[in-house]
């Protein structure tokens, strides 16, 4: 647990782009469980409405998290905030320094494990 890293993402979409939203969403779920084995949860949920989604990631270590991090900023990155507009991203885990470098600009919030524990 120590060295696993998560968050959650939220975003609002814009309008008149969640079909969109949703097509680039799949794309991006399915390269990720292809190609991605460092990465344990990937997950999406969106409100009723269709406006707010939060994206849910955790990953086995740093290097899956910055691996994943490199893929999205070549591949998806630009498509995906052209649709969307990011509300708040808060970090879990003990990330190392190049975890922090990746996410640079991303305005994320971290919060340091105090207790508890994962079956």
């Amino acid at each position: 647990m120590k060295e696993q890293v998560s968050w959650i993402f939220e975003v609002s979409i814009n309008d008149g782009e969640l079909d969109n939203f949703k097509a680039l969403m799949k794309e991006m779920v399915d390269s990720t469980a292809a190609n991605e084995p460092g990465t344990l949860a990937y997950e999406w949920s969106i409100s009723a409405d269709g406006i707010q989604c939060h994206i849910h990631e955790w990953y086995k270590d740093s290097a899956a998290t910055v691996a994943h991090l490199t893929t999205f900023k070549a591949n998806y990155a630009a498509r995906l905030m052209s649709m969307c507009m990011a509300t708040r991203f808060v970090v879990y885990g003990n990330p190392d320094s190049s975890v922090h470098e990746a996410l640079e600009g991303f305005g994320a919030i971290y919060m340091s494990p105090i207790g508890g524990f994962v079956r």
